[in-house]
């Protein structure tokens, strides 16, 4: 496969709601980098991760354009998440089922054809204004 398709289908998963798919695709030494946040390391502090926020949030993701670099080393996708927020999140507003519409993009490194890195960026500022509203 190349970067591409590992990125998309690391978004179906995503969207599938299916954490098992999306692990499938990482290197076990995957380094998630968290906007705003530090570095998770692992598929195991990923999946935690992903089940913290199934439980906080539902999410879906609209207009996904995916980019690869020839060598399928790199990658990178470009979306919209369309967002319900469910219970509140640590340190953040109060949570009451509010919708919110967010760009945002990811960049990705592969190894061996699977994601070894994750880097999401979106604006917390604006998400934030959203659910506060």
């Amino acid at each position: 496969m190349t970067a591409k398709d590992v990125i998309a289908a690391y978004f179906t998963a995503f969207n599938a709601g299916d954490v098992d798919g999306m692990l499938a695709l990482l290197d076990t030494d995957v380094e998630h980098h968290v906007n705003e946040g530090g570095i998770r390391r692992g598929k195991i502090a990923f999946a935690e991760f992903c089940a913290h926020m199934n439980h906080c949030y539902k999410e879906f993701l609209t207009d996904i354009v995916v980019f690869g670099s020839e060598d399928n080393t790199r990658g990178a996708a470009e979306f919209v998440v369309n967002g319900t927020y469910l219970k509140t999140d640590s340190g953040l507003p109060e949570a009451n089922g509010q919708k919110y519409v967010l760009p945002a993009g990811s960049f990705f490194t592969l190894k061996d054809g699977k994601i070894s890195r994750v880097t999401t960026y979106y604006n917390l500022k604006d998400w934030v204004r959203q659910v506060s509203a």
